[in-house]
């Protein structure tokens, strides 16, 4: 439970518009009220140097391994990253710790303070979100940390993205796919935009993106990436070569990420040169973030949570779940929740034939699509679908359905990562 103060923090942030919590065909996007809300707090986005990811699939987990390297060579490194699985702390962190309770309700209080400040001078940060607030925050927290780095994830896009306030030295796009397509545009040209508008004047893109000279113009993300990138005077690395595994693919973008920034003069503490050679195999189990490809069980059984909330991102979890020795070698028996912006006929396409059972269900928070209606699209799609009415029920049918050797996957959500993650045992170990 968080202490009276951040819960009171917290309850007035409540109040605010969340797009997280709702259906964001209908989401206001802009910088203006970021903007205004900097200048009142003091700019303090510019107390740090920064590192900017964004991306379809792995951002959160990309930030977190540069933000863990940076930490361990002794730079005072902040880590912002959304959505939080549990607890809004998860998204604040310094030097790999959560932030305080009571240093992130000072840091909101601020937030809200400015905000009323703005609706009283009738300025744009009147407008101001929850995202926004929060965002603000965890920049107050930063400077107030004395940080010297912040690696920032983006919310949604990147462009218009209310942490596009910070001026990342080194901009990373883990990959883009068709996701928030209301939002950001319905091709992965127009989505690639949005996502390469954190690319600044004189930085370093890091990309996995790499060209595919038979994509259409429609498709041609990295045709895209490329001309910002040249547009921008930012120096363009991608990896020599695509790994078949997602977390070596954002430790491979993370490494480069790391090398660019020790290319540019950055040393630690002690003087060594910042480079991916620090990356090492402490460092990325110390980064790891909660509901991202996460293993632990329940009732002996082995449950793996993952937020992937589009079809190619499940398709991956899926592919590296088939690898994963930790996991018995059998179909497993998914929970979802999917959001009502999703597109579910691709989502169950990529579940069918890789299934052992379905079991829908919804969760309280975020705008999540009916468990009936669900289970009645995967019926149709060929899948044995049965719903529960929330999480902890549904979680108690797939572990039923499983008890014979079989294995869990609570997948579509971070909100059903969310209800779900405190009703399981403690997390294992990777081997």
């Amino acid at each position: 439970m968080p202490t009276p103060r951040l819960a009171q923090a917290l309850n007035a942030l409540d109040a605010l518009v969340d797009w997280e919590r709702r259906d964001r065909r209908g989401m206001r996007v802009g910088l203006a009220p970021m903007v205004d809300l900097m200048e009142r707090l003091g700019s303090p986005h510019q107390s740090f140097r920064a590192v900017h990811v964004t991306g379809t699939k792995g951002k959160g987990t990309t930030a977190a391994l540069v933000s863990e390297v940076l930490a361990r060579a002794g730079l005072r490194t902040g880590l912002y990253t959304s959505p939080h699985v549990e607890r809004v702390n998860e998204r604040v962190r310094i030097d790999g710790r959560e932030v305080a309770d009571d240093d992130l309700a000072a840091a909101l209080e601020d937030a809200l303070a400015a905000r009323a400040a703005a609706i009283h001078a009738g300025t744009a940060a009147d407008e101001a979100t929850w995202f926004d607030l929060v965002t603000a925050a965890a920049f107050l927290v930063f400077q107030r940390a004395r940080c010297d780095w912040a690696v920032v994830e983006v919310g949604i896009g990147g462009r218009l993205d209310s942490t596009n306030v910070v001026r990342g030295e080194v901009a990373v796009v883990t990959n883009v796919d068709l996701e928030h397509v209301a939002v950001l545009g319905a091709t992965r040209a127009a989505i690639a935009r949005e996502k390469g508008g954190i690319v600044k004047r004189g930085s370093v893109l890091v990309t996995g993106v790499h060209p595919d000279p038979g994509a259409r113009p429609e498709d041609d993300a990295a045709g895209v990436l490329a001309s910002i990138a040249e547009g921008q005077g930012a120096a363009l690395v991608r990896p020599a070569q695509v790994a078949a595994d997602l977390a070596e693919r954002n430790a491979d973008l993370a490494r480069l990420a790391l090398d660019a920034l020790g290319q540019r003069g950055l040393r630690g503490a002690r003087g060594e040169t910042i480079s991916g050679a620090l990356l090492d195999a402490a460092a990325v189990d110390a980064a790891r973030l909660p509901g991202r490809q996460e293993l632990r069980s329940a009732r002996g059984v082995p449950v793996l949570l993952d937020g992937a909330h589009v079809a190619s991102s499940l398709e991956r979890v899926l592919a590296e779940a088939a690898r994963d020795r930790r996991l018995p070698p059998r179909q497993p028996v998914v929970v979802l929740a999917l959001g009502r912006d999703k597109d579910a006929g691709a989502v169950l396409k990529v579940l069918a034939g890789s299934v052992d059972r379905l079991v829908c269900t919804t969760a309280a928070s975020g705008p999540l699509r009916a468990a009936e209606t669900m289970a009645e699209e995967a019926t149709r799609a060929g899948i044995g679908a049965e719903t529960a009415p929330d999480p902890a029920a549904a979680l108690a049918q797939a572990l039923q359905l499983a008890a014979d050797g079989g294995w869990v996957l609570v997948t579509g959500s971070f909100h059903l990562a969310g209800a779900t993650r405190p009703l399981l045992d403690a997390p294992r170990k990777a081997p």
